[in-house]
């Protein structure tokens, strides 16, 4: 139920956000014989990296933005676990480690590529019409799940230029998301638990069966080298 209320929440922000039809003629009306499910036009044409991190994840992170390039034309967008009260250092500690900006999310960021943006402690993030928005949380069995949160309106906004990749942590937090992800033709990246502090979160998302990638902190940004073509798509190239 938690769940449930969570996406009207976030389709209630997508609708406030969508241009108003004309009232005259057909503008705003789908043909007749559009397809079910259509895809609608992309706002964003560039890839966008969501990572999920809880407990360890910090030197994954730093292992990341250590070895990623700044001018990727990619954004990335970092989901952790944080507690209302307290006081992130996190924009300072990766912004020892990346040239890229590093930011904190606010209600209506325009997501832009080659960033870093940075969830506050007490708001979920969603991703709408290429802008990041900020959500009350929703507790699911009385935890909340904000990467799961930031998965899904990822896979339902970018399709096959979403990313995702959790890192150390401990539940399961990030895999329903990741199969969001999956399911809209993006790419699924996972932390090798044996290599992260907590192994909870990246276990959970390997026993789906579906991750493209299973790899040590500092090792996802090879991936990353010479595949993005025709588009931002994800593909092996020469």
């Amino acid at each position: 139920m938690a769940a449930k209320k969570q996406e009207q929440d976030a389709k209630k922000t997508r609708d406030k956000n969508k241009p108003a039809a004309k009232k005259k003629g057909t503008a705003g009306k789908k043909p007749k014989d559009a397809p079910k499910g259509a895809a609608r036009k992309r706002k964003i044409d560039f890839p966008i990296v969501g990572l999920g991190a809880s407990a360890g994840g910090l030197e994954a992170l730093e292992a990341f933005f250590s070895n990623m390039p700044p001018d990727s034309n990619i954004a990335f967008v970092v989901i952790q676990h944080l507690s209302p009260t307290h006081k992130s250092i996190m924009d300072s500690l990766l912004s020892k480690c990346t040239r890229m900006k590093v930011l904190g999310v606010e209600d209506g960021t325009k997501v832009e590529p080659n960033r870093v943006y940075l969830n506050p402690p007490d708001k979920n993030v969603v991703i709408i019409n290429g802008k990041l928005q900020l959500l009350d949380p929703v507790k699911t069995g009385g935890i909340n799940l904000p990467i799961d949160c930031f998965f899904r309106s990822m896979a339902e906004e970018l399709g096959e230029k979403a990313i995702c990749i959790i890192l150390s942590g401990t539940a399961t937090d990030g895999t329903l998301g990741l199969k969001a992800v999956k399911g809209g033709g993006g790419i699924a990246m996972v932390q090798d638990p044996d290599s992260a502090k907590y192994d909870g979160m990246p276990r959970s998302a390997i026993s789906t069966g579906i991750v493209d990638f299973i790899l040590p902190g500092g090792s996802f940004v090879g991936k990353f080298r010479g595949k993005f073509r025709d588009g931002g798509k994800f593909r092996d190239v020469p």
